[in-house]
């Protein structure tokens, strides 16, 4: 039986602060450029958190209702109003606490006892919410702090100049990734049959691997940009397509609606520009090497094409630190994802049918509290 330990907790408690210091930072920074008179990098922050938020909303909600489905009409009401006024997370993180301190500080679970036994019922409510808040964290972590550490990073190199407000903006989008990748690993793992513990320094691993690769991409479409705003858009539209024509492909049912299987649909297609998911539990490790290899390309492509175009930017200081961030950062993140791969991921521990149900993305989290739908997902 899966256990929610005490350190478990005490990650939550930092998970929540982070997640309110993130938006106190937001709001600081889309000020300050207003402030300025930086009236268009305001308006697209707000609008990167606007658009994040309203579509954890909606899925909050939605689980809400799936879970409460033929309980008490007046508690889902409330719920819905506080989903309304962008609060949907923090009733999460209200459960979510509530669970974790009866099964981390006041229960013991006993590892031959059935689901059924109260301090085991415990322990999963308390995990069941914190994987819910992990996924939802991953949403925005793609669809809000992604697009926001892009357009920082960005105008550092367009204009040169520096404040303390941007590179507060960069490091809580560096920590906001970071922790939702590993955190939503972390359940993720809990969640799969013949699981073996996801240790220290498979985390590190693992975060690397990502980090490593989203920023060298990110440095790469930011480089793009410089050279033709409308480029860079035409290739994040096509990515998408491309993303969203995938997950098209693969059936997923992680909705019981058609509208909200489409809505997910698009937000896995969004997630799939920055980062490889495999969204449905199936042996990917050719789509993968797609994945990369062509992020390897385009980038040198993009490299190669500012040594033609524009070759009197390649004497200036700050382009060249750029490139060799960007590939240093590449290479780094190839060289974790085979580490990974070849070591810590669960097909070198796991029997034949956890392979076969393991994944790294987001379609997963189809299991909630009553149901077990997340094991199920990944069993079909």
């Amino acid at each position: 039986m899966m256990k929610f330990t005490k350190q478990n907790f005490f990650f939550l408690v930092g998970g929540m602060i982070i997640y309110v210091v993130d938006i106190v930072v937001d709001f600081w920074v889309a000020s300050r450029y207003f402030c300025q008179g930086q009236y268009s990098w305001s308006i697209l922050i707000m609008c990167f958190r606007g658009l994040s938020s309203i579509i954890t909303q909606i899925f909050s909600y939605k689980w809400f209702k799936n879970d409460w489905e033929g309980t008490d009409t007046g508690k889902l009401k409330l719920v819905f109003l506080l989903h309304l006024f962008h609060c949907g997370i923090f009733i999460r993180y209200w459960f979510a606490l509530k669970y974790g301190c009866q099964a981390a500080f006041k229960q013991t679970s006993s590892r031959g006892a059935s689901e059924t036994d109260p301090s085991n019922f415990i322990q999963k409510q308390a995990i069941d919410a914190v994987t819910d808040i992990n996924m939802l964290r991953v949403f925005k972590a793609f669809l809000e702090t992604t697009p926001q550490l892009f357009l920082q990073i960005y105008i550092l190199m367009e204009h040169g100049k520096t404040h303390f407000y941007q590179y507060a903006a960069i490091i809580m989008s560096f920590c906001g990734i970071s922790l939702s990748m590993v955190d939503y690993q972390i359940s993720l793992r809990k969640s799969l049959p013949d699981k073996d513990e996801f240790r220290v320094l498979s985390k590190f691993v693992y975060l690397f691997y990502k980090l490593f690769t989203i920023t060298s991409w990110i440095l790469s479409i930011s480089l793009i940009t410089l050279l033709s705003v409308r480029i860079s858009v035409i290739l994040l539209i096509f990515l998408w397509i491309c993303g969203f024509t995938w997950t098209l492909k693969q059936h997923t049912t992680f909705c019981k609606s058609k509208k909200m299987e489409y809505l997910y649909r698009t937000v896995v297609g969004i997630i799939l520009i920055f980062s490889f998911f495999n969204i449905k539990g199936r042996r990917t490790k050719v789509c993968l090497y797609i994945y990369y290899a062509t992020h390897t390309v385009v980038t040198l492509c993009i490299l190669f094409v500012y040594m033609f175009w524009k070759p009197s930017i390649i004497k200036e200081i700050c382009f060249t630190i750029v490139s060799i961030i960007t590939i240093l950062c590449l290479v780094l993140g190839i060289i974790f994802l085979v580490v990974y791969y070849s070591h810590f991921h669960p097909t070198t521990y796991c029997t034949p049918q956890a392979y076969s149900d393991e994944m790294d993305g987001v379609a997963g989290q189809k299991v909630r509290v009553k149901t077990d739908r997340f094991q199920n997902f990944l069993m079909q």
